[in-house]
């Protein structure tokens, strides 16, 4: 079974009509902003989902993870008609549909692994520059933890971060 795309418009209409939105984002994603209405099924978990015959539409936040996932989401809905939110939650809210957001909730823990992975290698190649050459070793840590996260799927960094006091708030 393929997953037919639709558009925001006509995903916010089966909805109202009764098709499930589920969120296949992480947590943290999810806790920030998220579609009213929409069960929140991380796709580490979508096996859990129960088919009940009702239509069902999958998102993501841009629809990237939602077209890689395609035939796990599929296999997921089981006999009930299955859709993803072209463009995710991103179009959605362009589409000016309703989300709701908690700003009281912290940033995404990718969008923190970015930041300060991008603060570290920017401080080791001014350091490098200005101070000593030896600071240039900062930078190629990151680099190769950020090259070893990429290949493997496991991100120190990420798992550090998520037990920070910060994030230990997420609504879950």
């Amino acid at each position: 079974m393929s997953l037919t795309p639709l558009s925001p418009a006509d995903a916010h209409r089966a909805q109202g009509c009764g098709a499930r939105l589920i969120d296949i984002r992480g947590a943290d994603e999810h806790a920030r902003e998220r579609i009213p209405g929409a069960i929140h099924l991380p796709i580490e978990r979508i096996a859990e989902w129960v088919d009940d015959g009702q239509p069902v539409i999958f998102h993501c936040r841009s629809g990237m993870r939602t077209g890689t996932h395609a035939a796990r989401l599929a296999e997921a809905a089981g006999a009930a008609p299955a859709f993803l939110l072209a463009g995710g939650i991103d179009a959605w809210r362009q589409a000016g549909l309703a989300t709701t957001v908690d700003s009281a909730q912290p940033l995404e823990v990718m969008r923190q692994v970015q930041m300060i992975a991008g603060a570290l290698v920017l401080s080791g190649v001014l350091l490098g520059v200005f101070a000593a050459p030896a600071f240039f070793a900062l930078s190629a840590f990151v680099g190769a933890g950020l090259l070893f996260a990429g290949i493997t799927g496991w991100c120190g960094m990420a798992k550090l971060l998520r037990i920070m006091p910060w994030n230990r708030r997420l609504a879950r």
